[in-house]
């Protein structure tokens, strides 16, 4: 295969797996091996075994950083605070795109990015859906309330007043009664503690508004 073939190919794809090349007559040791050779001249990106992108000057459009999360872990979604200050429900930029997976913790270090990936149990996915990017591109990304909710349980005192106050929540962003929901679903004591902080809080933060 020329690379002239893999731009034609994958050139409108902000990444694309080892599968989208090998249609016969092409020979898949040939195509693995050309791409061994074009990462390590520059000319791909390899994010892990099987998943590439163009380098520019040949890629057309950048990947979104919850696209990438999403096809590095199949299955997993994002979470957490890069859910959280998607939504707008917190201030902060975060650097590092979390999320939560059914496989082993541990995290990524990308030409693309920073990714941590959080194990969580398969009955706790849920609360995630598929949002527009932009560009042509989507992702799996929890709603605040149950980002917020992994939160607290992968973190050991997530439920803490503290910890939760340390967030700076934008409460007009919240949906406290889908957060009291999503609690009750995942039957934890720990995650029902912190939706009754997180509506406290709430509480107070309008009091004071109206002071």
């Amino acid at each position: 295969m020329r690379f002239e073939h893999l731009v034609e190919i994958a050139g409108d794809e902000p990444l694309f797996e080892t599968g989208l090349l090998l249609t016969p007559p092409v020979d898949p040791a040939d195509v693995r091996r050309q791409l061994t050779r074009w990462a390590a001249s520059g000319r791909v990106v390899q994010l892990r075994r099987g998943l590439y992108a163009l380098a520019p000057p040949w890629r057309k459009r950048l990947p979104h950083p919850f696209l990438t999360a999403n096809r590095l872990v199949p299955g997993s979604y994002v979470s957490g605070l890069s859910a959280l200050a998607f939504a707008g429900a917190i201030p902060e930029y975060v650097p590092e795109v979390t999320n939560s997976t059914r496989g082993r913790s541990h995290g990524r270090e990308t030409p693309l990015g920073r990714f941590s990936f959080r194990h969580m149990k398969p009955a706790l996915h849920f609360g995630y859906r598929e949002v527009d990017l932009g560009d042509d591109q989507s992702a799996f990304v929890a709603r605040p309330e149950k980002a917020l909710l992994d939160i607290v349980h992968q973190q050991p005192e997530g439920d803490r007043p503290e910890h939760l106050g340390e967030l700076r929540l934008n409460f007009d962003v919240l949906d406290l009664d889908a957060l009291d929901g999503a609690a009750e679903a995942q039957d934890a004591p720990k995650l029902r503690r912190a939706a009754g902080v997180v509506r406290r809080l709430a509480e107070r933060a309008e009091t004071y508004e109206t002071l």
